[in-house]
């Protein structure tokens, strides 16, 4: 637990804004009942849900631009033991989370199928490695390393692979790597979206948002300010849609266009709610952004273990995820506008436990 630093207010409401759609689209009642803008592209393409990982990693990023001052301070043994300790935490968070609720029919649940990559896994690796990168170089040596590692990426999939789910180039090092067992298999296939070859890209959507929020303090918030960013932003969703011509646009994959579309989107947004905000002073809506905004880590950590507990708790032969779902919430609305309220059921049900803790003053930081 740790005292909130100041920082400007569109970045915890831009990240609570995130987590809270990141509960929404990952706990519907039905999937097959669920408004198609809150579900992600089948493969190639773009919906409001393939946006909101990587304005996660983009926030992390926009965070770091705080953090990394005083990281510039320390040694670079001390340095390092920072970084590798918040690394290792996140990743064995998620990992656990997997593993999560580590028996079944009163066994242990094997760890030999347990999935070892995965959001908490992507977002502690894309965090390692861009600290470590924008501790020793400067933003302009940041923007190179992000060019020349989309355009490898580009030439990897291109090279060793076809861009199909079967064919491409990162489930190929992923079985290899770790083997079909420990992936995931939600495509119907072992198929990991957060697998280890994709993470090369989206370090780059952690380096955007660093940039962005080193930017926004050096130059103020001022109408300027806003103006430079909104034109990059639109620099960047043009460059993703004209790449897209030769590498589409795909979360799955992670593609060099997908990270541009993100990142142009993330820096349009976030400059918009820095004229709002910080500039207009028009905050009357956003608290219970802030809640979600101040207590990240925990409250994303919160909704994941209670979905996984409601479909581990057995009703009338299914889940109570379920059993809620269609009874409750369903029944009462028809599936399509159920699933929805279901969804954001979850969604309000973590906010109450970060509202109480927003109010004691307790802030989890790793």
């Amino acid at each position: 637990m740790s005292t909130l630093k100041n920082r400007y207010l569109s970045l915890d409401v831009f990240r609570g804004i995130d987590v809270a759609l990141m509960i929404i689209v990952n706990s519907p009642g039905n999937w097959e009942t669920t408004f198609s803008p809150l579900l992600h592209a089948e493969w190639n393409g773009f919906t409001l849900t393939d946006l909101v990982f990587p304005t996660f990693l983009f926030v992390v990023g926009n965070s770091m631009s705080f953090s990394m001052k005083k990281y510039e301070e320390m040694g670079n043994s001390a340095f390092f033991k920072k970084v590798l300790k918040r690394f290792a935490i996140i990743f064995l968070l998620g990992f656990l989370m997997y593993w999560f609720p580590f028996f079944e029919n009163g066994q242990l649940k094997p760890l030999a199928e347990t999935r070892i990559f995965g959001v908490l896994q992507r977002i502690a690796l894309c965090y390692l490695f861009a600290s470590i990168l924008l501790h020793y170089v400067k933003t302009k040596t940041a923007i190179i390393f992000s060019v020349v590692a989309l355009v490898l990426y580009h030439i990897i999939l291109i090279a060793f692979g076809d861009l199909t789910l079967t064919g491409n180039a990162a489930l190929q090092l992923d079985t290899w790597l770790i083997g079909p067992n420990h992936m995931y298999h939600g495509e119907g296939i072992a198929f990991d979206p957060e697998g280890l070859l994709s993470t090369l890209p989206a370090i780059v959507n952690v380096v955007a948002g660093y940039l962005t929020g080193k930017f926004i303090q050096k130059n103020g918030q001022n109408f300027e300010t806003v103006a430079k960013l909104m034109m990059v932003g639109f620099a960047l969703v043009f460059a993703g849609l004209a790449w897209d011509l030769l590498l589409p646009i795909n979360k799955k994959l992670w593609t060099s266009s997908f990270v541009l579309l993100t990142s142009g989107i993330d820096l349009c947004a976030l400059a918009i709610l820095v004229y709002v905000l910080d500039m207009k002073k028009a905050k009357s809506w956003t608290y219970f952004f802030e809640v979600f905004g101040k207590n990240t880590l925990f409250i994303y950590l919160l909704s994941e273990l209670f979905v996984i507990s409601l479909f581990a708790i057995k009703v009338d032969g299914g889940s109570l995820y379920g059993w809620i779902a269609q009874n409750v919430f369903v029944a009462a609305t028809g599936g399509y506008m159920g699933s929805l309220l279901f969804a954001l059921w979850v969604m309000f049900t973590c906010w109450v436990v970060g509202y109480f803790m927003d109010k004691k003053g307790i802030y989890v930081k790793v």
